[in-house]
């Protein structure tokens, strides 16, 4: 079991490392977008779009990330009080009931909605913009992928730490 959650964390750090990447080439793109808009009041609602674009690809991809490093949002006012025994079992119910079963309706109904948009080639409604918006729709998809798979990975290293307090 071990050796399929390290696997998985090495993936989730392998997409985590690209979401770097991305906010990296995004931070560069929104420097040069206010440059040459300000600097020489001209601008392109594609470079906006590819903006918003990398700006969804940097937060769909830290998901699994964050959820990797316990970062994710909790009531950590409870949380931290509960013995390493209880905190365990919140863990494993966490993932159980809410984690998976929300990221695997995610999925399920993503993958209709990819499929819509690539049917008729959806692009953008704004003159200029980008043209392929399946591509991006599919981020959605790849990331909550990504999800289940880091929590399967964190509900296998809670069984073990589990196993570990009895």
């Amino acid at each position: 079991m071990q050796k399929y959650s390290r696997w998985i964390d090495r993936f989730t750090e392998w997409v985590g490392w690209l979401a770097g990447l991305t906010l990296l080439a995004l931070s560069a793109l929104i420097v040069y977008d206010a440059f040459v808009r300000y600097l020489f009041h001209s601008g392109s609602m594609a470079l906006q779009e590819f903006e918003w674009h990398l700006f969804d690809i940097v937060m769909m991809f830290a998901i699994a990330y964050t959820l990797k490093y316990n970062q994710h949002v909790r009531v950590d006012l409870f949380y931290e009080r509960f013995s390493d025994r209880t905190k365990v079992i919140v863990d494993i119910v966490g993932v159980l009931f809410l984690i998976l079963p929300f990221s695997i309706l995610i999925i399920v109904f993503s993958i209709d909605f990819i499929s819509l948009s690539l049917s008729q080639l959806e692009g953008s409604s704004d003159p200029g913009g980008l043209s392929m918006r399946y591509l991006i729709k599919s981020v959605m998809l790849f990331s909550f992928v990504t999800v289940v798979l880091q929590a399967i990975s964190e509900l296998l290293k809670s069984v073990e730490k589990l196993k570990g307090l009895s």
